[in-house]
């Protein structure tokens, strides 16, 4: 039994800046993972709440008169 413990710690030992290197990589994966759902989260929130409120605004509305435009043009047309 314990020639079989010396043999998996030469291995591990032999791996181990690869296992290391490995779940360092897996750690950094979740953190980012993790940092990019809870970006997505907060920018979802932040569009709801902002086009629910601005839904809740009253409409401007702007009133264009063009009478002396279309009276300009009719007169160069009736020159014409």
């Amino acid at each position: 039994m314990s020639q079989e413990k010396v043999e998996r710690y030469k291995k591990e030992k032999a791996n181990r800046k690869q296992i290391l290197k490995r779940e360092k990589a897996k750690s950094i994966m979740a953190r980012t993972a993790g940092i990019l759902v809870c970006a997505a989260l907060l920018g979802w929130i932040g569009y709801s709440g902002y086009s629910k409120w601005e839904s809740s605004q009253p409409t401007k509305t702007t009133e264009i008169k063009t009478d002396a435009i279309s009276d300009y043009l009719s007169d160069l047309q009736a020159e014409g």
